[in-house]
């Protein structure tokens, strides 16, 4: 969770880049709400300097500076990239990044209204996001394995989860994870993967998606951890359309996919939740939108 020892304000933000990068320090600066294991503040119309919030961000963020250059010219929807590398200093003591800033309102504050578009958006940045990852790729923390070795994460949400709502449901959500661990395992090359691909780190213009952001947790693995997007993102009735363009992914990948689907989707119910049984660090409309992806994978195929 969030380090409360360093107050991060726009004055802090100002003076850092005074201090280290002069010629932008006279960009309007505005913060941006949310974050995770970052801080963000716009920086003029083009940029946005992200400032570690918690121990593990710094380690995210060099990942990105290191990846995301090699990643984002193959990409076709904008992500952001780094500009600038700040240096920890007296005034702030971790480093911190300066990216460009990508345009849209995140999917949490807003909503898809071109289903068929956004549905083969989401399938040709996957892609083109997910080809063989070299050796020294990252590999997964805390993602990435078989749905069998995530079994006591499902439990535990879904025991959490059923007084918010669901009760009626758990033997189906139950059936949909025992298939998924069921699933062959993927036999197929590490591919490069976003790693968490939900409402807050996808951005919409005109109804469809138009940027990925937030790639702190990318790695090399299966797939099928990506492809629980297909749910989480997009509206109902559009998975279909989304597995047909994307084109690579057989029978046993789609219900992996669709099982770590269900965990993620009772994961942001959880974190939507207020009080003991909810998770900190969520926003209040991450517990709607978990109920509708989760909706929306009992009701695929």
């Amino acid at each position: 969770m969030a380090d409360s020892e360093n107050e991060i304000t726009a004055e802090l933000v100002h003076d850092l880049l005074r201090d280290q990068h002069p010629d932008l320090a006279g960009l309007a600066i505005r913060e941006v709400a949310g974050g995770w294991d970052n801080r963000m503040w716009r920086l003029g119309d083009e940029l946005a300097v992200r400032m570690p919030r918690t121990e593990r961000a710094p380690a995210l963020q060099r990942k990105e500076r290191r990846w995301l250059p090699v990643l984002a010219p193959r990409l076709p929807l904008p992500v952001p990239t780094p500009v600038r590398i700040g240096e920890p200093s007296a005034r702030f003591p971790r480093p911190w990044s300066v990216m460009t800033w990508v345009r849209g309102e995140p999917l949490d504050c807003a909503s898809i209204s071109r289903d068929d578009h956004a549905a083969d958006t989401l399938a040709g940045f996957l892609r083109a996001l997910h080809v063989e990852a070299p050796a020294e790729a990252p590999a997964g923390s805390d993602r990435g394995a078989h749905p069998k070795k995530c079994t006591d994460g499902f439990e535990a949400f879904l025991r959490a989860a059923v007084p918010g709502g669901v009760a009626a449901d758990a033997r189906a959500i139950r059936d949909v994870w025992d298939d998924a661990v069921a699933a062959p395992e993927w036999e197929g090359p590490p591919v490069w993967l976003h790693g968490d691909l939900h409402p807050a780190n996808v951005v919409v213009s005109e109804g469809t998606l138009s940027g990925v952001i937030d790639f702190g947790d990318m790695f090399a693995g299966d797939p099928a951890w990506d492809l629980a997007a297909a749910w989480l993102l997009l509206p109902a009735g559009a998975g279909s359309r989304f597995f047909e363009a994307y084109a690579q992914a057989d029978e046993a990948t789609i219900r992996r996919a669709r099982g770590l689907a269900a965990l993620k989707s009772l994961f942001l119910m959880l974190m939507g939740q207020k009080g003991e049984r909810g998770l900190p660090g969520g926003k209040p409309a991450w517990g709607p939108a978990g109920r509708a992806a989760l909706a929306r994978v009992l009701a695929f195929g």
